[in-house]
């Protein structure tokens, strides 16, 4: 299994676009793996012929660096694979340790039964003790038995190998069912009512949502955070926003988004200490000059942030394509890794559901920042021009999450100032 983005550790087969016997070429992809965030293809380097597909299509979680498939140089070698199987493939290291010592075990067991002519029951007992012994205080496994076991929290003294000399193979710790576990849920009679009448769904975890969860977690418990909000009023925006898609004649369709995104790179400009990242190891805060906004996106597997790259420098019809080809690639789960690791800033946009007019968000780390967005509201605003004293204005609540640790608490402040300037006064876009 290929490392195909730098956060891989596992990987799943979607698809093998190669057949047994096919011919391999450099740079053609032979199968679609789903890494922790996007389905890519396999792009294979060598020049070959595919011998044996390891694991087959739908594989789930399978280790960087594990067997997946045999490819040989010559197609006539592709016959001598059709057997070959993945306890094969971990045969040859462990091959080499056991024979070292097994013979030393051999000769015990068989000078055992000598004496016991004479000494029958003292040598009948450490016979047999002798015979769990490979399972026991010295355990006999191939290498890929042993990584499987380890991945899956499984104790090897508890497995019987079927392999030669007690060896455990792969398929003793994929059959493996704890007994442990089947016991006392017999044994114990008062949780088994209430747990028959708890209905439930196990959802298994993806990839994706691992990797969410390790770097949200860290996020939490290593960025110093705080945050800042702003009622922002976007009338003038909006119709803005109105008179260019009325002018559009359907070559682009302007969101609220599209707009807010361009008003953060801005802000950015003016107020770059948001615009960093903090990385302790190098010892620096690193602040850009470009603005590269990551949009968080649902997508049926999980959150994803693509990136809008240089959003300072691009105009409001370029950011309003992109945005809606990253979004539908990546509910497709087919963005590339360039497209969403990195970015200097995030947004994350809830305005669409009605219900959330304020939230705050996760700092998406290195960032130093992100920005959360709630619907759009009316409010009664004071003006004395009015015959009522009043009128009712659209705003926004925007909160930002800032790491203390490279954005001051003024400063933090000094960007939601400057994000609330240009989003009331949209002409600034152009500046």
């Amino acid at each position: 299994m290929p490392a195909l983005s730098p956060t891989m550790t596992q990987g799943n087969i979607v698809k093998w676009h190669k057949a047994v016997g096919d011919q391999l070429e450099p740079g053609e992809s032979i199968a679609e793996v789903e890494t922790d965030k996007a389905s890519m293809d396999f792009e294979f380097q060598e020049d070959g012929y595919l011998a044996k597909i390891l694991l087959g299509d739908g594989t789930q979680e399978i280790p960087v660096g594990k067997p997946i498939a045999v490819y040989v140089e010559d197609k006539a070698d592709v016959e001598a694979f059709e057997s070959f199987t993945m306890e094969d493939a971990g045969a040859p290291a462990a091959a080499a340790a056991p024979p070292k010592e097994e013979p030393k075990e051999e000769p015990k067991e068989t000078s055992a039964p000598a004496p016991s002519s004479e000494e029958s029951k003292p040598e009948s007992k450490p016979s047999s003790s002798k015979q769990p012994r490979a399972a026991g205080s010295r355990i006999i496994a191939s290498p890929l038995a042993k990584t499987i076991a380890l991945e899956k929290g499984i104790s090897l003294k508890e497995i019987t190998g079927t392999g030669p000399n007690g060896r455990i193979v792969a398929k003793d710790v994929e059959s493996y069912k704890p007994k442990s576990t089947a016991a006392p849920s017999a044994a114990v009679s008062t949780p088994a009512p209430s747990a028959a009448t708890a209905a439930y769904q196990d959802i298994p975890l993806t990839n994706m949502r691992k990797v969410i969860s390790k770097r949200l977690t860290e996020s939490k418990q290593s960025a110093p955070n705080y945050i800042i909000s702003s009622s922002i009023s976007v009338s003038k925006l909006l119709k803005l926003r109105a008179s260019l898609n009325a002018s559009s004649n359907d070559r682009y369709r302007i969101s609220v988004n599209d707009l807010l995104i361009k008003a953060i790179a801005v802000a950015c400009k003016r107020v770059p200490e948001a615009n960093a990242y903090y990385l302790e190891q190098e010892g620096v805060i690193r602040q850009f000059e470009n603005v590269d906004v990551s949009v968080a996106v649902a997508t049926p597997t999980g959150l994803i942030t693509p990136i809008v790259f240089n959003a300072d420098s691009k105009g409001l019809e370029t950011i309003s394509k992109t945005v809606k080809d990253l979004g539908k690639r990546a509910k497709e789960n087919k963005l590339k890794p360039e497209e969403f690791q990195g970015g200097t800033i995030t947004i994350s946009n809830l305005g669409m559901n009605p219900s959330v007019s304020f939230f705050t968000s996760i700092l998406n780390p290195p960032q130093s920042a992100i920005i959360a967005i709630g619907t759009t509201e009316k409010k009664a605003v004071p003006d004395k021009g009015s015959p009522h004293g009043f009128v009712f204005d659209d705003v926004i609540q925007i909160t930002g999450t800032f790491d203390h640790r490279t954005v001051d608490g003024a400063k933090g402040g000094e960007w939601v100032r400057a994000l609330k300037q240009i989003v009331e006064n949209p002409l600034e876009l152009l500046l």
